[in-house]
């Protein structure tokens, strides 16, 4: 047998192929395609040389031709639809989703659907066509019902962060009525009687599952509804900014502010430094983000677990690639934490 070692390569003569893999390692073409698909019935030592002779060749199989071969016809793909990738959250997901599909030998496609229920159809319509064998959805259509053909056809769907409606689905997300509750409670409990919500768009489930936090919080407390604003359809900094910027300019401005997503953090946090108010108006955040121990107040906030999160979507949605039709729809809740710095702290003026 030709040592591996010593074979001569033409680097760039031309491309490899699977005969020159299996010639390089002494075996045939059969028994490359059984190391590649992870075949049993292939000795360890030979597998190894098979490996070896891809690596010094540089040699990567052709996926649409090896996909076609294999009998179960899973093309080593997944999808991921986020709200979108530039938000931190949706990023450490994503990380984690991705170290999972590695250990896997899956590739992972991320699209951000700009919470837009045309762009979730549009996107997982695009999937499907390109046969990925699962998607972790962050769902913002009304129902995810329509995605009952594509499961009957084998795909494995597993929502992350948001429950689905219209269909019993996988999801893997935090209790966020319950950690909204917490929330507002720890405001209550230093004294706030004025807290204010700020929240993003109210077709989403997340923002839904934060307001019945809070109005649990405000109902237990026995206030006055009108002196505890809601003011949602804030989808960024800049909007939240101007929001919290009209709020304390009115005749009744609240004492606490509770932030229901971490880019409606960033435009309260702006607009109370812009008006000197930073150490008098109390404040705790939805999400954990990147320098909030630095600002002075540092941020109190209810962090999520987005890592975890995602480690365990990725989890499941292998786990239902694996075991087609053999596992029931779960809810899987993960702990949020209540990070005390400072402005969650901040007592209300004496009146």
């Amino acid at each position: 047998m030709t040592s591996l070692s010593s074979m001569p390569v033409e680097p760039e003569a031309r491309r490899a192929t699977i005969r020159d893999v299996a010639r390089l390692a002494g075996v045939g073409t059969k028994t490359v395609s059984r190391v590649v698909n992870g075949e049993p019935n292939v000795a360890e030592a030979t597998a190894e040389r098979v490996r070896e002779a891809m690596a010094q060749l540089r040699w990567e199989p052709d996926m649409r031709a090896r996909n076609l071969r294999r009998a179960d016809g899973r093309t080593h793909t997944v999808g991921l639809l986020v709200g979108s990738v530039t938000n931190p959250f949706a990023a450490e997901v994503n990380r984690a989703i991705e170290d999972v599909a590695a250990l896997h030998g899956a590739a992972v496609f991320t699209t951000s659907l700009d919470e837009e229920p045309d762009r979730e159809l549009a996107a997982v319509a695009a999937l499907a066509r390109r046969r990925v064998d699962g998607i972790a959805l962050m769902p913002i259509a009304r129902s995810q019902a329509y995605l009952r053909p594509e499961l009957d056809r084998g795909l494995a769907v597993v929502c992350v962060d948001r429950e689905p409606s219209g269909i019993a689905l996988d999801a893997v997300r935090s209790d966020s009525r319950a950690a909204s509750l917490m929330a507002v409670r720890h405001l209550i409990r230093r004294g706030h009687r004025r807290i204010a919500l700020l929240l993003d768009r109210e077709d989403l489930w997340t923002a839904q599952q934060r307001r019945l936090g809070f109005l649990d919080a405000i109902r237990a407390l026995g206030a006055d509804g009108a002196d505890c604003p809601i003011l949602p359809g804030l989808r960024d900094a800049e909007s939240s900014s101007m929001a919290v910027a009209r709020l304390m300019k009115s005749a009744r401005p609240p004492t606490a502010l509770f932030c229901g997503k971490n880019l409606i953090t960033f435009g309260a946090v702006r607009a109370l430094q812009r008006l000197g108010l930073q150490h008098e108006v109390a404040l705790v955040g939805f999400d954990d983000f990147e320098f909030a121990d630095l600002l002075d107040p540092g941020v109190t906030v209810i962090a999520q677990r987005p890592s975890q999160i995602g480690r365990l979507a990725a989890d499941r949605l292998f786990a239902r690639i694996e075991r087609p039709g053999k596992l029931a729809p779960e809810v899987i809740d993960v702990p949020t934490d209540l990070i005390e710095r400072g402005s969650g702290e901040i007592p209300p003026p004496s009146e």
